[in-house]
């Protein structure tokens, strides 16, 4: 066996030893952590540690030992996984450890690799057929689609359905990837702001009595938005595509001319048994509640709850899955190039960072109240730039939550905190959503769509890399939204508050 082998077995096997003792504390250890103060109150800021190694990891190693993190990204997920539990447990006790642990991969982590592998494995049997050629104006098309229904069938769903036919359509070019830049930065971010079906933290709010149709003043924000990047793409496109021609690349297309077609339609099915299954569990969410407000549903070690309203999406979703790919033809995933490879790296790696990130998010959670943070533009730019590296859902609850805090006179109830007033929770849900494309890790099919895109060829921006392009092109625009929208002075305000 290979020295590399060895190291990788041991690796996994003392993560297994680590969470098998995790998961026997509870049946002789009942005690540890100190009650009534919140975790984030205790944690020191270096804490952190882990999940800033984490996040450098996946932004340096693959640029420097490319092939090795091919095999091993999901040993550096366990080891940065140990440097925060195994510290944490001699600092807090096993008993609170183990509590942190399973709150995070069974309640967190689970539900969000099964709506991932859902959507990945119905998304990889509808294909579209016939002669696409990606010249700007048929890519313009395509992401216009995508912006449309990202807030129907979610930013994830929207990724997944249009990220192969945008690459198809490109595959003759050889400078494609800011292609599926502007992709992630429209459909699998931006699109998703106008329902709660659109993107996680929008349907923490609906849970927490934001109406459903609230979000759609956004609109303004999505459309200005939508205007400024298509526009920066369409004049970049443009020159590249000059060059493709100038290099005597042109698009291949058939002769005769073959009409365009979906095939797979029976997938669409499942893609609506899912988005079905996600509302289904935000509604079932309080018949799922005792009288006590504790969850009711499995048993999880540490007294926690799986609860049965996440249990029936969970197996809905697997179920839409498993009959996708088994009613599915071979030749479609074929000509899609399907592979369970990117839902592998995808899983893999956020298994690490949904463990490392539990310190910042309990920092976050214990002090964000104590930010000083009162202006609609304040909050538009706290719960962004989180959102740009942690899991934008919480963050949204917690500047959410503080916003609520402030004891608005007029707005809207936020859960049982109080009135958060319209301007602020359009900056939360404007920060949330739309900051999430800064990285690959703000939202969770950025990574997906970039590894579906590497597989099938295109040569992605590594992590910095792509965070360049964020700074060129986001940023700036998000620049213009604060003045235009959520400051004091701003004259466009109106439309948001």
């Amino acid at each position: 066996m290979e020295a590399k082998s060895i190291v990788s077995s041991k690796v996994r096997w003392i993560f297994i030893i680590v969470v098998v003792i995790l998961l026997t504390i509870p049946s002789f250890l009942a005690e540890g952590g100190e009650e009534g103060e919140l975790l984030g109150n205790l944690l020191p800021v270096w804490s952190i540690i882990p999940f800033v190694g984490m996040l450098l990891s996946i932004a340096i190693v693959p640029l420097v030992k490319g092939e090795w993190w091919e095999h091993n990204l999901f040993n550096v997920a366990i080891i940065w996984s140990l440097v925060f539990l195994v510290p944490f447990a001699i600092g807090f006790g096993p008993h609170e450890a183990g509590k942190v642990f399973y709150e995070s991969v069974a309640l967190d982590y689970l539900p969000f690799i099964v709506l991932l592998l859902g959507l990945f494995a119905v998304s990889g049997g509808i294909v579209l057929k016939g002669s696409l050629a990606g010249t700007t104006k048929v890519n313009l098309l395509l992401l216009a689609v995508g912006i449309i229904i990202a807030s129907w069938v979610g930013t994830t769903g929207a990724s997944m359905l249009m990220i192969r036919p945008i690459l198809k359509a490109n595959a003759w070019r050889e400078k494609k990837a800011h292609v599926v830049v502007f992709f992630i930065f429209l459909v699998s971010n931006i699109g998703g702001c106008l329902t709660p079906l659109g993107d996680p933290p929008l349907f923490l709010g609906f849970l927490r009595g934001v109406p459903f149709f609230w979000t759609m003043r956004l609109a303004p924000l999505l459309l200005f938005n939508a205007v400024i990047l298509l526009i920066a793409f369409i004049i970049l496109d443009k020159k590249l595509l000059k060059k493709e021609y100038a290099a005597g690349r042109k698009p291949v297309v058939d002769e005769p001319k073959e009409k365009l077609r979906v095939e797979g339609l029976h997938n669409f099915i499942f893609l609506l048994i899912i988005v079905g299954a996600v509302i289904l569990s935000g509604s079932l969410a309080s018949t799922f509640t005792g009288t006590d407000g504790e969850a009711l549903g499995i048993p999880l070690p540490y007294d926690l709850v799986l609860p049965g309203n996440n249990v029936i999406q969970m197996v809905l979703i697997l179920l839409a899955a498993f009959l996708s790919i088994k009613t599915t033809k071979k030749d479609l995933h074929e000509s899609n190039g399907f592979t369970w490879g990117p839902i592998q790296e995808v899983g893999s790696l956020f298994i690490g960072i949904f463990i490392t990130m539990i310190p910042a998010l309990a920092i976050l959670n214990a002090k964000g109240a104590s930010l000083g943070l009162t202006e609609p533009w304040q909050f538009f730019w706290a719960s962004g730039a989180l959102s740009s590296f942690l899991d934008n859902a919480p963050t949204y609850l917690v500047f959410g939550t503080t916003g609520a805090s402030l004891g608005a006179s007029a707005g809207v109830a936020f859960g049982t905190v109080g009135t958060i007033s319209i301007g602020l929770l359009a900056a939360v849900s404007a920060g949330a959503v739309f900051m999430g494309a800064n990285t690959y890790i703000g939202n969770a099919p950025n990574f997906m769509v970039r590894s579906i895109a590497e597989e099938n060829g295109v040569k992605m921006p590594s992590f910095f890399g792509y965070m360049w392009w964020s700074l060129r092109f986001l940023i700036p625009t998000f620049i213009l939204d604060t003045l235009l929208f959520f400051c004091s002075f701003s004259p466009f305000a109106f439309l948001v508050s």
